[in-house]
C-alpha cells in the first residue's frame, strides 16, 4: 500500500511517541499551527472549525473526538479539517487538567461527589467500565449473566459529570482560541497574498521584456 509504513514500529516505541512525539510537542504543535494557517478558507470559518475541535476535547466521547468535532463543525459552519486539527488540543499534556477541570465542575453543578475521589480512582473506573463491556460482550455467547455495576459507576462518577462539567470550560477555552486564531490566520493569509502578488508582478515584468531588451541586458 502507498501510505503503509515500510518499517513497523515496535509497540513500546509507538506508545512512547504517542506521549512524546519525535521532535517534541513544540514541533508537533508548530506543525498543526502551520497546517491550520494554510487552509484555503476565510479566517472566521477556519477559526470556527478550531473552536469545534478544541471544544470537543472537553467532551467525554473518548475515541470519537474526530467524529464529534466533525458534527460540531457542521453545526457552527466551521472548516472541517480545522476542526479535526483542533482536536490535537487534547493530548497527553492537557488531558489531565482538562479532566480535572471538567469533572470538578460537573460534580459541583450536579451536587455530587465521586466515590473514593476521582484523582485516585479515575483510571480504575475506566478499567472497570472496560472490563464490564468485555464481560457483557462475552456473555452474549455464553450462559454468564451480564454485569453493569462498574459501567454504572463509570457513568455516574465520570461520564455524566465530564459531559456536564466540560461545557463551561470548553466554551471558555474554545472561544479564547477562536478570538486568538482569527487575527493570526488573517495576518498570515494577507502576508501570503502580498508575497504571491509580488511574485506574479515580477513574473509579469519579466514576460513583458522585449527580445531587444533581453539581448541588451545579456
Amino acid at each position: 500500500m502507498i501510505f503503509k509504513r515500510r518499517d513497523r514500529r515496535p509497540i513500546a516505541r509507538a506508545l512512547a511517541e504517542f506521549f512524546y512525539p519525535r521532535g517534541g510537542w513544540l514541533r508537533a504543535f508548530g506543525y498543526v499551527k502551520h497546517r491550520v494557517r494554510r487552509l484555503p478558507d476565510t479566517p472566521e470559518k477556519i477559526a470556527r472549525g478550531v473552536w469545534a475541535g478544541v471544544f470537543t476535547t472537553f467532551t467525554p466521547f473518548f475515541g470519537f473526538h474526530f467524529i464529534t468535532a466533525y458534527l460540531i463543525a457542521r453545526v457552527v459552519r466551521g472548516n472541517i479539517l480545522a476542526a479535526l486539527l483542533g482536536t490535537f488540543f487534547g493530548n497527553p499534556l492537557t488531558y489531565v487538567p482538562i479532566a480535572v477541570t471538567s469533572l470538578t465542575t460537573g460534580h459541583f453543578l450536579l451536587g455530587t461527589r465521586p466515590q473514593h475521589g476521582f484523582e485516585k480512582s479515575l483510571s480504575q473506573k475506566f478499567d472497570g467500565a472496560a472490563r464490564d463491556l468485555l464481560h457483557n460482550f462475552k456473555a452474549i455467547f455464553t450462559p454468564e449473566a451480564m454485569e453493569w455495576s462498574r459501567l454504572q459507576l463509570f457513568y455516574d462518577d465520570v461520564f455524566l459529570p465530564f459531559m456536564v462539567g466540560g461545557i463551561i470550560p470548553g466554551v471558555i477555552v474554545a472561544t479564547f482560541v477562536y478570538y486568538l486564531s482569527v487575527p493570526v490566520i488573517r495576518a498570515y493569509q494577507n502576508s501570503r497574498t502580498r508575497k504571491l502578488r509580488a511574485k506574479l508582478e515580477q513574473l509579469s515584468k519579466t514576460a513583458r521584456k522585449t527580445p531587444d531588451d533581453q539581448s541588451l541586458s545579456g
